[in-house]
């Protein structure tokens, strides 16, 4: 069964089953509101968030750069969209069962994004049920993850073109060591040999702090494209190409402190080509390791179906 189907299955659908299996004399999994008024984040927003914002306007924020109301720094209806989440009086819907005739109220959700802990939880199990179902072949995937230093937060922070060179050289760099771990690719031209990664950008930290950096998921392994021997029902003309998978071994410790040597070479050298850096700064960071943080996990993990 589809990812999707199960999440459905065991959160939606009053009359589901209380065990994976789906055996028999099992007791049924009701639907439960959460009640999101009972939680710490509502209770706070709705009693202390108003005063924040008076508060503000007695002590202006004198911080170059920055407004001078804390309201300017927060999102258009960050004070509604916790308050109305999950809460009936702001709307809802009825589902019934056709079969048995029960039925109950589901209230709507806000769908906010950042600052609703529900919504967020939701859209992160969506995405991943449609990773699972309609993204990631049945092999291998493995997780990378990059920090770098403050300082270069700053400008990735700020700049998406300096965002988008740096996790593109995350990429490449990934790329080429699983080319390098693929002994089934080793005699294949480097060109024709293509990485299937899916990547998420997080721009803050467990604190709410910022700190931009990447969560990367990789097939353990490279694609060949095969040129001409692929789908039958193709023209003559134009025959379709076929990919053949070679997967990687031996990514060990060594292997990602390698990793991360390249990274910090590579990126550091794009920030001084930018002028983003003075070369002695970058010298400087460069041996400064402890700074740079490369994690990648150890165990492999094969999308289920």
């Amino acid at each position: 069964m589809p990812v999707a189907a199960r999440i459905a299955q065991a959160y939606s659908n009053p009359h589901a089953v209380g065990s994976a299996g789906g055996q028999s004399g099992s007791k049924p999994k009701l639907y439960n509101p959460r009640h999101p008024e009972r939680t710490l984040l509502y209770q706070t927003i709705a009693e202390h968030f108003e005063t924040w914002h008076e508060l503000g306007k007695l002590r202006p924020i004198r911080r170059p750069g920055r407004p001078p109301h804390p309201k300017a720094l927060c999102p258009s209806g960050i004070s509604q969209v916790p308050r109305e989440c999950g809460i009936f009086a702001h709307g809802f819907a009825r589902a019934r069962c056709e079969d048995c005739g029960h039925d109950y109220f589901v209230a709507f959700s806000c769908k906010g994004r950042g600052v609703c802990p529900a919504c967020n939880t939701r859209r992160m199990v969506e995405t991943a049920a449609h990773l699972s179902d309609h993204v990631f072949p049945r092999l291998p995937v493995r997780q990378w993850v990059l920090s770098v230093p403050k300082r270069l937060r700053y400008f990735m922070q700020r700049d998406g073109a300096v965002l988008n060179r740096v996790l593109r050289i995350f990429l490449r760099v990934i790329a080429q060591t699983l080319q390098t771990h693929s002994p089934g690719a080793a005699q294949v031209d480097k060109a024709a040999l293509h990485i299937g990664a899916v990547a998420f950008i997080h721009r803050f930290g467990s604190s709410l702090n910022g700190h931009v950096h990447f969560h990367v998921c990789v097939v353990d392994g490279v694609f060949e494209t095969v040129a001409g021997a692929g789908d039958a029902d193709a023209t003559p003309q134009a025959p379709a190409p076929s990919v053949n998978f070679h997967p990687a071994t031996g990514i060990d410790a060594d292997a990602v402190a390698q990793v991360q040597t390249d990274l910090r070479r590579r990126i550091l050298r794009a920030f001084v080509a930018r002028g983003l850096l003075e070369k002695s700064d970058a010298k400087d960071m460069l041996a400064a390791a402890s700074r740079w943080t490369l994690v990648c996990a150890s165990k492999r993990t094969t999308v289920p179906r």
